[in-house]
């Protein structure tokens, strides 16, 4: 078989894997939400109890970090992500908002495209399989050439668990011919409604360029600074926890340690005692040739995902057997220091500045190089610290004294359990969120009438003449505008009425008149205190009874109904108690738009201990105080574990 004939037979499969998708698709949107939740779960509990031969199929085939951390990776993308979308509503009535009168309904997409990488072959595919039928999406799984044995396995083992709990056929597909021109075909199809485009840069932006609504992600050279306030020991650990974690092949694992001045012979003797390995300038050379072969800006294959021992044979230096991580002390940052850059692999980069404030201009300068939006870390036990880090760094997910690969990924903090981490707009993603079922699902809103619409027609000689009509030199009163159409329907009324009834006398007039001025709060005979009549004789006509409540009892059976009706329509409306203030909702779920139309409002947002919150939700809420806690602590414990 030629290669062109692959490449044919490639298209043409993702054209019938997309066609059988799109129908099974259409079946499985009529599910209910206990049916999708059924199937989800189904899906889950075979992946977890295929962990360890997922990961060891995995490590098999592409040679790609260690079978341990791999079975952890497979578990937090099938019991830890469903843990955190059991409850989330994808069908029907997602929330409704009486007082606003709004109500919203969810609706899938489609058709999800998955591009795997092989980093993280099955736990992506798991991941990104569970979130797509949570939102009543079918999904077509592009696997990279290098993983597609364990990728197909894994795609296995989930469509045999959906299968048996009713899902129709054809709901999740796997290509078996991956070609970067099937892969292409397939997220150029205009039966997909969004692409999920894990790998690297040029896949991405081919994503983005293939004219379907893409989620992609960026590249993450990931700083960790240490503190003068840290807990020296344990920011190393964790350093290298996440930094040795599937040996480096997640984004946002540490690629470079940040030491304040204060604490830095304290870093690196610890660096020393947990299995750091310091090189020397001559190994940092030979390495950096190695890792970025001829000045490219991404890692060499061969490196990735490979133990520190194995690394540093390949660059011709003797380590002891016990090296954990390969550590450079470097000057600088960009291309003249490439070891500066993403490594995805068991090799750090060190550095030290003098305060906290260099320490956060390098952090800034090492993600421009090359991990803009992505992830940063920093180990302190000052608040303020913290505060003034996480403002400044260009990256949105900022972890607290913990491991940044198991931080960013929701392990070790309470971020949405994701694989695929989106940058935001300096990484050139479309959201800064770990992604999530809420990204695969549209929402319908339906909206009622909140306030009243003008009904006017233009006049004939002002339509498409330009000529504006300047408003009154004085606005009415609220309820005098609110009544003016009854005002001149009355008054209407009144001068056809006129032609049957006898005109009134002239007290009767003046009675009218007298009625009228009272009811707007115009002092008798029509003017004011501060402005004389010009016509003392009529004012005085008029009569001047105590009481304008008896008078006006009195006098209303002898004014016609047509003026009565007049006056009537002028009189201020009586007052209405304010609304009761309605129940306090707590949401499940809050997206970044969701704040920013409560900032908008001035509204609150009330979120509780199971309210799903995205990361850039949670940050633009704190910098506008929108949340409000009920039964939450003001920290919460962070999960441990690999259950």
């Amino acid at each position: 078989m030629s290669l062109r004939d692959r490449d044919l037979i490639s298209i043409q499969e993702a054209r019938q894997a997309v066609e059988r998708a799109s129908e099974a698709q259409k079946k499985f949107a009529a599910f209910s939400q206990e049916q999708i939740d059924a199937v989800v779960q189904a899906c889950a509990d075979a992946a977890s109890s295929a962990a360890e031969q997922l990961a060891r199929v995995a490590v098999e085939e592409t040679g790609y970090g260690n079978v341990p951390d791999k079975i952890i990776k497979n578990r937090l993308a099938s019991v830890d992500l469903t843990r955190a979308i059991r409850g989330l509503k994808t069908v029907g009535v997602l929330s409704e908002d009486r007082e606003k009168g709004i109500l919203e309904i969810g609706e899938p997409v489609g058709v999800v495209a998955a591009v795997i990488p092989s980093t993280n072959p099955t736990s992506t595919t798991i991941y990104k399989t569970l979130i797509s039928l949570k939102a009543r999406n079918a999904v077509v799984l592009s696997p990279h050439p290098t993983a597609m044995r364990c990728i197909c396995e894994t795609v296995a083992v989930l469509t045999r668990a959906a299968l048996k709990m009713g899902a129709p056929e054809g709901l999740i597909e796997c290509l078996h011919n991956p070609t970067m021109e099937g892969t292409q075909e397939l997220m150029r199809s205009r039966s997909v409604g969004v692409i999920l485009a894990t790998g690297g840069t040029g896949l991405v932006r081919a994503a983005y360029s293939s004219g379907r609504p893409a989620y992609g992600v960026g590249p993450g050279n990931v700083p960790s600074l240490i503190e003068r306030t840290a807990n020296v020991k344990k920011a190393v650990a964790d350093i290298f926890a996440g930094k040795t974690f599937d040996y480096g092949t997640i984004c946002s694992s540490e690629q470079s340690i940040v030491a304040e001045e204060a604490v830095r012979e304290q870093a690196l003797e610890e660096c020393r005692q947990q299995g750091g390995y310091f090189l020397s300038a001559e190994e940092i050379r030979r390495l950096g040739e190695i890792v970025f072969r001829g000045g490219a800006r991404t890692p060499n294959p061969q490196i990735v995902g490979r133990p520190a021992t194995m690394i540093a044979e390949m660059a011709g230096s003797k380590v002891p057997a016990s090296t954990r991580v390969l550590i450079a002390k470097l000057d600088g940052v960009g291309r003249e220091f490439p070891l500066s850059g993403e490594k995805l692999s068991t090799i750090l980069s060190f550095y030290s500045a003098e305060n906290l404030a260099a320490c956060i201009e390098l952090c800034v300068r090492l993600l421009q190089y090359g991990g803009l939006g992505h992830t940063a870390s920093i180990h302190s036990q000052n608040e303020a610290a913290v505060r003034q880090f996480g403002l400044a760094v260009p990256a949105f997910r900022i972890v607290v004294n913990s491991s940044a690969v198991h931080g960013s990924i929701g392990y070790s903090t309470n971020l949405f359990p994701a694989m695929t981490l989106g940058c935001g707009s300096p990484g050139g993603n479309i959201t800064s969120d770990n992604i999530g079922p809420h990204h695969l699902m549209n929402v319908k809103r339906i909206a009622w009438e909140s306030r009243a619409v003008e009904h006017r027609t233009i006049p004939a000689d002002q339509r498409m003449s330009g000529v504006s009509v300047a408003p009154p030199a004085e606005p009415p009163k609220a309820w005098a505008a609110a009544a003016a159409p009854a005002v001149v329907a009355a008054v209407t009324a009144a001068d056809a009425g006129l032609r049957s009834v006898v005109v009134p006398d002239r007290e009767t007039i003046a009675r009218i008149v007298e009625q009228v001025f009272l009811a707007r709060g115009i002092p008798r005979g029509g003017v004011s205190k501060s402005e004389p009549s010009t016509r003392p004789s009529e004012a005085s006509a008029a009569p001047s009874p105590a009481k304008p409540e008896s008078w006006s009892a009195s006098t209303s059976r002898q004014i016609p109904a047509v003026f009565a009706d007049a006056a009537k329509a002028i009189s201020p409306p009586p007052q209405v108690a304010p609304p009761t203030t309605p129940p306090i909702a707590v949401v499940d779920f809050v997206s970044e738009q969701d704040v920013r139309v409560a900032v908008e409002r001035r509204d609150k947002i009330f979120v509780g201990p199971k309210t799903i919150i995205t990361p850039s939700a949670r940050d633009l809420a704190d910098s506008h105080d929108v949340f409000v806690h009920t039964e939450l602590p003001r920290f919460a414990k962070p999960r441990g574990g690999s259950e």
